[in-house]
């Protein structure tokens, strides 16, 4: 990996925990809970948190942009979502969520001079991202910046972590691998336990006749994990990931973006260490 995708990828990985955060913060639940989503799991308000740029959408559109997730699963929670809130109501909720929870995590270092530091830089990068044929970073990039600096840190690392996001499916498909068998094909490699990925809602079936397609391919031994070609196309598919998400990061110059992850590094130790977050996700950090 060249030191370019190595940075972008360093990157990634400290911006989507802080993101990440909104799905698992006690403050976020609350304000779920006070549009009328049911708080006992996360799905109801995952949904329409992440959903809600994109407006009152239907199933159809959730699915094509999140990728990873089962129609069935989609559809038990979308467009069901608008109906106990608008996309609108949705957007306001997720603000008071992101303030709360920052404010309970990060304590005094919400009003500190780093992190305004690293907001304006991480702003620049996001304003730098070109969002054409990217649905997920277009519909967040189109949103109205706010005006306390750890709000505009969450909303940058947002639209960074949506671009990237919308490339990686890019290169999923341009890979040949349709949603399922993306799942299935990174387990294959170890970037996470088969039972985290169970969370995306394919049922034993759907899993095993997408292993049987790569077996097929070649991709896969019969024992489920993957071969040597399977591995090199997930590797593939990560550097065009990477690829597809470096031009945002062009927009800062070295020196740039050396500090910015000597400005993120606090945030993130506090971010992992509050707890909050699964030691082990679908998307593989730290394994890929």
């Amino acid at each position: 990996m060249s030191e370019e995708l190595g940075r972008v990828r360093q990157m990634w990985h400290l911006l989507e925990p802080l993101h990440a955060v909104l799905y698992y913060a006690p403050e976020s639940f609350e304000e779920a809970a006070g549009l009328g989503y049911r708080a006992d799991e996360r799905w109801p308000s995952y949904f329409a948190w992440r959903a809600a740029p994109l407006g009152e959408v239907g199933a159809g559109r959730v699915v094509d942009t999140f990728y990873s997730f089962s129609p069935a699963t989609v559809r038990e929670y979308v467009p069901a979502a608008w109906s106990v809130a608008s996309s609108g109501a949705v957007l306001a909720a997720r603000t008071r969520a992101v303030d709360r929870a920052y404010r309970a995590l990060l304590a005094e270092r919400v009003a500190g001079p780093e992190l305004a530091e690293a907001a304006s830089l991480v702003r620049r990068a996001a304003e730098a991202a070109d969002t054409t044929g990217r649905p997920l970073a277009a519909a967040n990039a189109a949103l109205p910046w706010p005006e306390d600096p750890h709000a505009v840190l969450w909303q940058a690392a947002t639209i960074l972590r949506e671009h990237r996001g919308d490339g990686h499916v890019a290169a999923l498909a341009g890979a040949g691998l349709d949603p399922v068998e993306s799942l299935v094909s990174f387990a294959a490699i170890g970037a996470a336990r088969t039972e985290v990925f169970a969370s995306r809602g394919w049922d034993d079936e759907e899993w095993q006749q997408a292993r049987q397609r790569l077996l097929k391919r070649g991709l896969l031994t019969q024992d489920g994990t993957a071969t040597e070609a399977g591995r090199a196309l997930r590797t593939e598919v990560e550097r065009c990931t990477d690829e597809a998400a470096a031009a945002p990061w062009r927009a800062l110059d070295k020196e740039e973006r050396e500090r910015l992850v000597v400005l993120l590094g606090p945030l993130w130790v506090a971010t992992i260490g509050s707890g909050l977050l699964p030691s082990e996700t679908t998307l593989g950090i730290g394994k890929v």
